[in-house]
């Protein structure tokens, strides 16, 4: 009897949900798995190939798929245009600077620590869009800023009171910090971008532009960091070009076509979930107590804040 209740509790809520709902939650969820992959892998490549290689190499496999998407577009979608300014600076902060530092921070500290200070992301992003953009920041999200900082302080001081230590022994977190706020203007420069044209357009220029910044600074690199190549690190970079770069922003953005911007953000702190767990199973890290409590903070306050625009 109680199954046969549930079965129809749980019928009455898929219909109620949709089944447009119920894509858009399993396309989210897919965009942030693999975007929790990227920093696992990222740690795990650490010691095989250099930040500014990676960078380049994930970019450029990403450039070539989105070229082939624009192929059918019209021509003012594949050209700067007015929008050459502000796509510029996406270039410089969220692919020239952002993915390097990102993957410079992974070879000092761990993939949990870094998914799980990610989930601060999306309120950096609100408090830049509201310095640069002058976007209305809500009272809940300024608390929930603050709130989701404390929990990044735990992470990253693993319960320590000593700031000087904390400063010192983890520049991995502050580099990640540092990746995250990159990410942040990135993020505000495309939405002013974005009114006017395509996402697909946006990604696959900004990434265009950034290329005579990256490839250069990755031949360089190779005099210092020379690339340790094998099969599987050569399969780890072909998977970080396409799944998180492509199909994770494809499946993000159609995710939050279904269910709104507000919906798709209710999910996005998955990732640092997915994050930890990767970190801790494939790769071994230690997951206690500092972890647990910092990452309960930044996830719920990030879901606090999501739901004011849900």
């Amino acid at each position: 009897m109680e199954r046969m209740k549930a079965g129809i509790l749980w019928r009455r809520w898929t219909a109620r949900v949709g089944e447009s709902a119920w894509i858009g939650l399993l396309l989210v969820n897919l965009a942030t798995f693999t975007w929790a992959t990227n920093m696992t892998l990222g740690r795990w490549l650490r010691e095989s190939i250099g930040p500014l290689t990676l960078s380049a190499l994930r970019f450029l496999l990403a450039l070539l798929c989105f070229a082939w998407l624009l192929r059918s577009r019209p021509h003012e979608e594949r050209r700067p245009g007015a929008d050459a300014p502000l796509l510029l600076g996406m270039a410089l902060a969220g692919v020239a600077l952002f993915a390097p530092t990102l993957y410079w921070g992974l070879r000092f500290t761990t993939a949990v620590n870094a998914t799980l200070i990610n989930g601060l992301g999306p309120l950096i992003t609100g408090l830049l869009a509201a310095l640069l953009i002058r976007e209305p920041l809500t009272p809940r999200q300024l608390i929930a800023a603050l709130v989701g900082l404390v929990g990044v302080i735990v992470v990253i001081s693993n319960g320590s009171l000593a700031l000087g230590e904390m400063l010192h022994g983890n520049i991995g977190d502050l580099l990640v910090l540092a990746a995250l706020t990159l990410w942040g203007i990135y993020s505000v420069l495309g939405r002013k971008v974005m009114a006017r044209r395509s996402a697909i357009s946006t990604t696959a220029l900004s990434m265009a532009l950034a290329m005579p910044l990256l490839i250069p600074a990755a031949l360089v690199e190779q005099f210092s960091f020379p690339v340790h190549w094998r099969s599987e690190v050569a399969l780890a970079v072909l998977y970080i070009g396409f799944a998180p770069t492509v199909l994770g922003f494809l499946a993000w953005n159609e995710g939050v076509r279904r269910l709104g911007p507000g919906g798709a953000m209710m999910f996005y702190n998955t990732l640092p979930i997915y994050g930890a767990l990767l970190g801790h199973f494939l790769l071994g890290e230690p997951l206690g107590l500092t972890h647990f409590v910092g990452g309960a903070l930044i996830i719920g306050a990030g879901l606090w804040a999501a739901r004011a625009g849900r």
